[in-house]
């Protein structure tokens, strides 16, 4: 079985929420108003993959926060994952606790674990299950949904491995895109809908809809390339590259770009300048996940986290033990140093500004462009807090803070809608 070394997986489950906020049953009709509206999670207390956490929606102008509550306290990671067109509706994942979680380590349970999709129609309150005819394995994570909202692009974790597939919304007519012995994440699909891009045992690779006409971007063994993301028009493939060995807790990488044919690669920062695989959050509400740099949908910025020179995280990396936590940090604030910002890469000269103001103590990250390119949502902890939702305007001023959850204990992965 192939080792799962991912400080990440859960990277990707989205949300956050605020103090004294209430909690709705999530049938309960959300008024959109027509607003500029975003969903993200909100923290529980018991910590890393524990139980509590919820879906949050806010309105950008701090109106219409709601904690919803989809009644299945078993279920943690709720998050969206893919928005559908109208505005409305968007595809949640939740994973099923069980019993293994107590007794065994990460990489003996994670995989193994009963994972749902839903379709949850913000407006109406329906949730609907997807994704559960034909099967193939209990692990089934959705990366994206495929032109013409009837099919989807989901990973498999099956023998050890994450196979991505393709398949009606129901599951049915599943069709394999990557192979059967590799470990396939951060998956994206091109602006136009014909090709995949993601990377398999970590190197990055792009490919038809139908997994034909696969092209390697990276091929450097021992380094990490993690995520992917395509720029508006087409052209480039955005990716992160992590030193592993150097780096064992991941928590600093470079970003790169590279045309989707292989023909040229470029590294827009260096000296290990990304904030990587987060961590933060009180000694006893820890929390991960990696931190994915994003385009603006109008092209002309890349937002990232951005390291302050020698900066240090208060959770520190244990890399002298096995990790059977995939957290596997001990909270030493007296060692922390610096912080980030958010930093904004202009693609074509590579020139790096940063948009929120620099603190020692400070923690800036998971930045979210708004679909007009007019704003960003970003989380802000401060060494040993619980992260809160900030929003700055795209030269980084204005920047105002929205939420920190219930009772302070976080919130976390704000997704604009689509609307």
């Amino acid at each position: 079985m192939k080792k799962i070394t991912r400080r990440t997986c859960l990277g990707t489950l989205a949300g956050a929420i605020t103090l004294g906020a209430r909690v709705f049953s999530a049938e309960e009709v959300v008024p959109l108003s027509g607003k500029t509206s975003f969903l993200f999670k909100v923290r529980g207390k018991a910590g890393f993959l524990g139980a509590g956490d919820k879906l949050g929606f806010m309105h950008t102008d701090g109106s219409g926060l709601r904690v919803l509550d989809f009644g299945r306290p078993n279920h943690i990671g709720w998050g969206p994952y893919a928005f559908f067109k109208d505005g409305r509706r968007v595809l949640l994942m939740s994973i099923e606790r069980n019993d293994d979680w107590n007794t065994k380590s990460f990489q003996e349970y994670y995989h193994k674990s009963q994972t749902h999709i839903w379709e949850y129609d913000i407006e109406s309150g329906s949730l609907t299950e997807r994704v559960q005819e034909e099967r193939i394995a209990p692990f089934y994570a959705p990366s994206a949904l495929l032109p013409g909202e009837d099919r989807i692009l989901v990973t498999i974790e099956q023998g050890g491995c994450g196979q991505l597939f393709s398949m009606d919304l129901d599951g049915r007519n599943a069709r394999r895109i990557t192979g059967p012995k590799e470990y396939v994440y951060g998956v994206s699909v091109s602006p136009d809908g014909n090709r995949i891009a993601f990377h398999a045992d970590y190197q990055i690779g792009v490919t038809g809809i139908d997994g034909g006409g696969r092209v390697a971007l990276t091929n450097q063994p021992g380094l990490l390339h993690f995520g992917t993301s395509w720029s508006p028009d087409g052209e480039w493939v955005l990716y992160q590259v992590c030193d592993s060995a150097a780096e064992p807790g991941h928590d600093w990488s470079d970003i790169w770009i590279a045309r989707p044919d292989g023909s040229e690669k470029r590294a827009l920062t260096e000296g290990k300048s990304a904030w990587f695989a987060s961590s933060y959050g009180a000694k006893d509400n820890p929390g991960n996940g990696s931190i994915m740099p994003c385009w603006a949908p109008d092209g002309s910025g890349i937002l990232y986290a951005r390291r302050l020179p020698d900066a240090k995280t208060p959770w520190e990396f244990q890399a002298q033990r096995p990790d059977t936590t995939h957290f596997n940090r001990d909270f030493k604030p007296e060692l922390a140093r610096g912080g980030t910002d958010i930093s904004c890469i202009d693609p074509k000269t590579g020139e790096s500004r940063p948009l929120t103001k620099v603190e020692a103590g400070q923690w800036d990250y998971r930045p979210e462009w708004s679909k007009d390119s007019r704003q960003f949502l970003f989380c802000r902890a401060k060494n040993g807090g619980n992260p809160a939702i900030w929003i700055a305007d795209r030269n980084g001023e204005g920047a105002r803070f929205l939420t920190d959850g219930v009772e302070g204990q976080g919130v976390e992965f704000p997704r604009f809608l689509r609307a």
